[in-house]
């Protein structure tokens, strides 16, 4: 199963990189693409919390892919396949901190992204005690504990 994510985690940033412009300034990665994961039980299930880093030859962050199985009507897949379908815009709605709600997939992508701008995990606070959420990006609500342990590993091992 994992394998498997891992190919699919691996497609995808293949197809989500694309050229770009390169920098000129050094970064404090080394160059790479970078794989990482987290097992994790909730509620009596085990899943899986994955992350693939890219690191160009500048050793700056470009991406950051991060993804969580989740088992729908019996089926294992992950909370990004299912997109829309996970349904936690109503729920995220409710609680009243994103107008309108955001689905699972949208918050990553902040996190993921704000983890490109910012190189890296440092910037990050936690805003309660047993350091599962965090105030420090403004478009995520959700518990993000084993991602950010997912994101550091991945991160440590890019690290020059």
């Amino acid at each position: 199963m994992k394998k498997i994510l891992l190919i699919l985690a691996t497609i995808t940033l293949l197809f989500t990189v694309g050229c770009e412009k390169v920098d000129n300034e050094q970064g404090n990665y080394k160059e790479g693409t970078y794989f990482a994961s987290v097992d994790s039980e909730s509620y009596g299930t085990t899943f899986t919390v994955t992350a693939v880093l890219y690191v160009n030859e500048n050793g700056t962050i470009k991406s950051l892919f991060l993804d969580n199985t989740y088992t729908k009507d019996g089926v294992v897949t992950t909370k990004k396949a299912l997109g829309n379908e996970y349904g936690m815009k109503t729920t995220s709605a409710n609680i009243g901190t994103i107008e309108g709600g955001a689905e699972w997939f949208e918050q990553i992508e902040v996190l993921e992204d704000k983890i490109v701008e910012e190189q890296g995990l440092e910037w990050l606070k936690w805003s309660d005690e047993e350091q599962t959420k965090t105030d420090s990006v403004s478009g995520v609500t959700i518990t993000i504990n084993d991602l950010y342990k997912v994101a550091n590993d991945v991160l440590t091992q890019a690290k020059k």
